[in-house]
């Protein structure tokens, strides 16, 4: 891929790239071992409220939802950090009692400059709980990241790859409020991988019967 984006790091950087990768790995595995052990025994001993929604949710097609909403990130271009803020589309799609679908689409821009922006589309599996009025959940999304370099040098596009979670808050039948972390792997960004962490805070409409 040709790419006219900056050129490489400073010797301190480099030094501390080592660090900053076992850093990044180690959370990654705590994540998604957290998000296992949770899925898993809940779904072996399930609440008697889940049992509920999970027949309501088998009775007709899929449980559709669409959403919007706020989104904080870091990310680490050049080994330097940088906190970018913007807005989140998304929507879920369940067709089974624990398991179903989502899409999101997100872009931010760093606080620093407003010519760094960062823009997502992704798409993927994902698995989750019923508890009263919270569903849990965790996914495994894969999809297109975008990003535009400091003054509009290069705007080049990479796959990427993201394991993530969060919960849902049935705050009224038709509304959902949700609270989602995304870490994400931009593949073959210039120097390294790219590593945002990403937040979104956001409400969407829960249509039913």
């Amino acid at each position: 891929m040709n790419d006219s984006s900056p050129q490489g790091a400073t010797s301190p950087h480099r030094r501390n790239r080592g660090v900053a990768e076992l850093f990044r790995l180690c959370r990654l595995r705590l994540i998604v071992l957290a998000a296992t052990v949770l899925v898993i025994s809940t779904a072996l001993f399930p609440a008697p409220q889940a049992c509920a929604q999970y027949q309501t949710t088998a009775s007709r097609i899929g449980d559709l939802q669409i959403g919007a909403g706020f989104v904080f990130a870091k990310s680490d271009y050049n080994f330097t950090p940088i906190n970018l803020f913007g807005g989140a589309l998304y929507t879920t799609f369940d067709i089974r009692n624990h398991w179903g679908g989502e899409f999101n689409f997100r872009h931010t821009r760093a606080s620093s400059d407003s010519t760094v922006y960062e823009r997502t589309y992704e798409i993927g599996p994902r698995i989750f709980l019923a508890r009263g009025p919270l569903i849990p959940y965790a996914k495994v999304l894969y999809g297109r990241g975008v990003y535009n370099f400091h003054n509009n040098i290069a705007n080049v596009a990479f796959n990427m790859y993201t394991f993530g979670g969060g919960t849902d808050f049935q705050l009224r039948r038709s509304i959902n409020l949700r609270a989602d972390y995304e870490y994400q792997t931009w593949m073959g960004f210039p120097i390294t991988n790219l590593h945002p962490s990403v937040i979104t805070i956001g409400v969407a409409y829960h249509f039913h019967e």
